[in-house]
């Protein structure tokens, strides 16, 4: 039978393996994209077939022209590739990262735009903007150059001492970063920029993302809340698996407005077989997100969702070392001539330890005799080789105790952090943020004695977390009738039970602003005259998108300044200027740091080749 047009052009397209997919099906979407930039290889292609050639191509003075509109406008009609189905007709279903559902062996959470990047540029609590979903396969150079690696500017060391200058980045003998970070700018944009330096050193991540309620911050694209929120959690949480030790752990914090889904997420990216355990913190009422997501909700919460992960999952109890702890935390206690002990194995690594040490007619003793009747903290020794006490998955606030009252209602105790990093990691371990907030995760790392590394590009968490965690490290004062000048630091949350005496500090930096300084600069303009003068601005020094024409010809400038008569016109100019920004450019790509036009000082330069050592 003689092929149709239809068939020579698919025969003739899947020759070029950029066009097909594993089961050598042509993709569309790869040539129109190819198709749009004019690709040299597939122009040579179509040119090889005169009659290709001539449907596609137009003759002038000798030259052949390529008409891409009637191109583009044949491969995209519904009716090409129609045949095409009978490749699903014994496989009716999802096809997700290639494979059909029935071939995965397992469930999959489908939503609108899952295959996109959402950057969640949001930099103020209050700010909404129409947000850009970045597609994987249609838009790969424009990704590419969004997860560059970024520009650190405005460095500060925090000290005892007071704020001083970094002339250096501190490493160990294997050349791992050994600082307190703290970060300002895109958490997504700067986990990619940290992943070289950190990939597999992280021994925990905690994060209490936006829950998606009405009671928090996110407030991306209305439209498409519930899969806008999806897709902002899969790009993190994707970028976060790469930064875990095998033994690692990741806890995120969430309410059930969004856990059962979060679950699913949860579970595609680190792997059900690697779920420890979901916590349930018995919160209480007060304060925080403890109603469900509708306000007039007859039925509020008080518990919230903590889901437990592992990189690759132990046989190991996800459990607590021994220390102080309460007599209802541990479990049932009796008395013989040596003194009190406890009845049940919670003391042991495993059940098959603990039933090992019974046969042997090993107990574990409370050091000291207590009044157990008043619950009074105590003290654990054990005559048997257990080393850790195991965790529950309930957790009542007489379990977490906390001496300090939160900052704002949405922070979270410190004892509850304490819990988690002591039972998650050892001292000098790594423990990441990346939604810092009020920075209580920075806080008990630093007071644990372990290296934090927090992120947070929302400019009211910022102003809050920084006077904090200066406080945690303290400063040095001299007391009247002293000799010795002494450390004055924080003495709430956890502090007291662990002894903390202040010292310690911490680097700050930001992702270098390009764009990103453009917008702030919009949102703060106060007049129409202000945006103007801006608009100039944004025209010759910035990185415009590129459908945008930098010239501003006085009709066009008559025309913004009407605008901003309308109602809410200030509102509408900014929206105006702030789509003329190429959001791939809101910060300084490292390549680009030996560029002028940018300005990154000798100071900066310096630093950015100490801290990225052979990745710059």
């Amino acid at each position: 039978m003689a092929k149709n047009f239809n068939d020579k052009l698919i025969e003739l397209l899947r020759s070029d393996s950029r066009f097909v997919d594993d089961e050598d099906e042509l993709v569309k979407a790869a040539v129109i994209d190819r198709a749009w930039k004019i690709d040299r290889d597939l122009v040579k292609l179509l040119l090889g077939k005169p009659e290709i050639k001539d449907k596609f191509f137009d003759e002038i003075e000798g030259h052949w022209i390529f008409n891409i509109n009637t191109f583009i406008e044949y491969i995209a009609d519904k009716n090409f590739l129609a045949n095409s189905y009978t490749r699903f007709r014994n496989k009716i279903g999802l096809n997700i990262d290639g494979k059909f559902l029935r071939e995965r062996g397992e469930v999959s959470l489908v939503w609108p735009y899952k295959d996109c990047v959402l950057e969640g540029g949001q930099t103020k609590e209050e700010e909404k903007r129409k947000e850009i979903f970045f597609n994987e396969i249609l838009a790969q150079d424009e990704i590419d150059r969004l997860f560059d690696t970024k520009v650190l500017a405005n460095w500060k060391r925090y000290t005892v001492e007071g704020e001083q200058k970094v002339t250096e980045i501190k490493r160990d003998e294997n050349g791992t970063i050994r600082e307190n970070l703290i970060i300002k700018g895109n958490n997504l944009l700067a986990l990619h920029t940290l992943k070289k330096q950190f990939r597999g050193k992280v021994k925990l991540i905690y994060i209490d993302p936006p829950f998606n309620t009405e009671r928090d911050s996110f407030t991306y694209n209305d439209s498409f809340s519930h899969s806008t929120w999806l897709t902002f959690m899969r790009n993190r949480l994707l970028a976060a698996h790469e930064f875990l030790t095998k033994d690692g752990n990741i806890i995120v914090h969430i309410d059930n407005n969004e856990s059962h889904y979060l679950k699913i997420l949860l579970d595609e990216i680190f792997g059900r077989t690697n779920f420890v355990n979901e916590i349930i913190w018995h919160k209480g009422r007060e304060g925080g997100s403890s109603r469900s997501h509708s306000a007039s909700s007859s039925m509020p919460t008080e518990y919230q969702n903590i889901f437990v992960y592992a990189k690759e999952k132990s046989i190991r109890y996800w459990s607590l070392p021994l220390g102080p702890y309460k007599k209802s935390t541990i479990g049932g206690i009796d008395k013989d001539e040596k003194g009190w002990f406890y009845t049940r194995g919670r003391m042991s690594r495993t059940p098959a330890e603990w039933e090992l040490a019974e046969k042997a007619g090993l107990k574990t003793y409370v050091s000291d005799r207590i009044d157990l009747e008043k619950s009074e903290v105590i003290k654990l020794i054990t005559a048997s080789d257990a080393k850790y006490v195991a965790l529950g998955d309930v957790w009542g606030n007489d379990f977490i105790k906390n001496t300090k009252e939160a900052d704002y209602d949405t922070s979270k105790p410190e004892g509850l952090l304490k819990i988690i990093i002591e039972a998650a990691t050892q001292p000098k371990d790594i423990v990441l943020d990346f939604f810092l907030g009020s920075g209580t995760t920075a806080a008990v790392t630093i007071k644990l004695n372990r290296q934090c590394i927090g992120i947070e590009q929302l400019s009211g968490g910022m102003n809050i977390l920084l006077p904090r965690l200066k406080e945690v490290i303290g400063k040095k004062i001299k007391k009247d009738g002293k000799i010795f000048e002494e450390i004055e630091c924080d003495q709430g949350g956890i502090s007291k039970s662990v002894n903390w005496q202040g010292g310690g500090d911490f680097i700050y930096c930001e992702l270098m602003k390009y764009n990103e300084d453009f917008i702030d600069k919009i949102q703060a303009a106060a007049s129409s005259e202000e945006l103007v003068d801006l608009w100039k601005d944004i025209a010759e020094n910035s990185f415009l998108n590129w459908y945008v024409n930098p010239e501003m010809p006085e009709e066009a400038v008559n025309d913004f300044i009407k605008i901003g008569k309308s109602e809410n016109g200030l509102d509408k100019q900014k929206k105006l200027l702030a789509e003329l920004l190429n959001k791939n450019q809101l910060y300084v790509n490292l390549s680009e740091i030996d560029d002028a036009d940018f300005g990154v000082s000798k100071e900066d330069k310096k630093l950015n080749r100490s801290f990225y050592g052979e990745c710059l």
